[in-house]
């Protein structure tokens, strides 16, 4: 029986930890392309995202994993959305709210959700159509939990908000998209990305 993704990252951690640089080589591969797609989904300047993740690596490498961490995915999208939020900021290029209003303009469009070649053209206009109706907070959540594949303990981290919370915030979401399109649609979409 093989290890899970979890267990895959404590290992490459620890070894991060202890001084080995082909784990550290081994994070970077394994999340640069998840980052960078996440990041996307922040803002659409892709330079900033680079940018970002290869400060969020380099501080990470200066700190020679000194933190303690449960979820390294967790503890790395976290850090990653923050530093990102920072530069956006510094860079003056896109309104940002703060703190409990941040409602930046988190971008996840029908594409991200499976659409088989049996369903029509009306049901991704539905889709996308449902999609707009969520808030940015609502897509963020949806693409954290169901895309990225995270606990609702580590989606609570990475957003800033409590285990109920994000219960209640992916509850909402999904309720906003019933309203509009079938909920087996939507459960057959999000379940094929689990």
């Amino acid at each position: 029986m093989g290890i899970n993704d979890n267990e895959r990252d404590a290992i490459l951690w620890n070894q991060f930890k202890n001084g080995n640089n082909d784990s550290f080589t081994a994070i970077f591969t394994n999340y640069y392309s998840g980052l960078f797609t996440y990041g996307s989904k922040i803002t659409q300047d892709h330079h900033l995202v680079e940018d970002c993740i290869q400060e969020l690596f380099l501080d990470m490498w200066r700190t020679r994993g000194k933190a303690d961490i449960i979820s390294l995915k967790a503890y790395i999208f976290k850090a990653f959305k923050f530093k990102l939020i920072k530069l956006i900021a510094k860079s003056n290029k896109v309104k940002i709210f703060v703190a409990d209003n941040y409602e930046n303009s988190f971008d996840l469009s029908h594409e991200n959700f499976l659409i088989t070649s049996e369903q029509n053209a009306a049901v991704k206009e539905k889709l996308q159509f449902a999609i707009s109706g969520l808030s940015p907070r609502q897509k963020e959540i949806i693409y954290l939990k169901f895309y990225l594949n995270l606990s609702y303990e580590e989606v609570s981290d990475i957003m800033g908000i409590n285990y109920q919370a994000s219960r209640n915030l992916i509850y909402q979401a999904i309720k906003v998209l019933k309203k509009i399109i079938p909920f087996h649609l939507i459960f057959v979409s999000l379940l094929h990305r689990i």
